[in-house]
């Protein structure tokens, strides 16, 4: 802990105006399964928004997102498909 406080309190601070139906992760299972990127995906999200499930495939929980773009940087192009989510939507830093 520090002199602001854990990583999880400090997160517990933030807020996610969630959109519905509309989110701003696709991934293309083919390309994850091929490429075997599935399970780097599962450990380097802070968010631990991926999950691989037993059929093999990635399931994403957008909701949970910190729109921090790790995913991006370690998956082979192609494989998500991720844009900011639109206006008034996302998460909202209060404190960091």
């Amino acid at each position: 802990m520090t002199m602001f406080g854990s990583v999880p309190e400090r997160l517990a601070k933030n807020r996610y105006e969630l959109d519905e139906g509309q989110s701003h992760i696709e991934v293309h299972q083919d390309l994850v399964r091929a490429t075997g990127v599935g399970p780097l995906l599962v450990r380097v999200c802070a968010a631990h928004v991926y999950t691989q499930e037993a059929d093999g495939s990635l399931s994403a929980e957008y909701s949970a997102c910190l729109e921090c773009g790790t995913c991006l940087a370690v998956a082979p192009p192609g494989a998500l498909t991720w844009h900011y989510p639109r206006g008034g939507f996302g998460i909202s830093f209060r404190e960091g």
